[in-house]
């Protein structure tokens, strides 16, 4: 059952009555800790508890709130393995692969200008 919380294409979400699907994802994505918990599981599954030591230890109640927005999306399912990334949460690591490649540029020319 998806909860009220969860922002979905086609429902209200924060900052946007339209419904459009990239609004939703991205009050999803501005969630704390949430793509975080995405980047842990780009490698494969995880338990609970080695999950969220991954994630700095980040309090229970917030990853399992994260965890069930995911889940409420399918961008997470939770298996006798542990917790996955679906099809659809693989996807949404690799939107956000250009990202990490753009702040790997960003440190290198903070460090380059910090150096002048």
């Amino acid at each position: 059952m998806v909860k009220k919380g969860t922002p979905l294409p086609g429902k209200k979400v924060r900052g946007s009555e339209t419904g459009r699907p990239v609004m939703a994802i991205l009050d999803l994505a501005s969630r704390r800790g949430l793509l975080r918990a995405v980047w842990e599981l780009r490698r494969g599954p995880l338990k609970f508890r080695p999950l969220q030591a991954a994630c700095g230890a980040v309090s229970p109640t917030l990853l399992n709130t994260r965890l069930r927005e995911l889940r409420d999306a399918r961008l997470v399912e939770l298996t006798h393995e542990g917790y996955q990334l679906t099809a659809l949460g693989h996807g949404l690591y690799r939107a956000f692969e250009p990202i990490s490649a753009w702040a790997d540029g960003w440190t290198k020319d903070l460090k380059h200008s910090a150096k002048a």
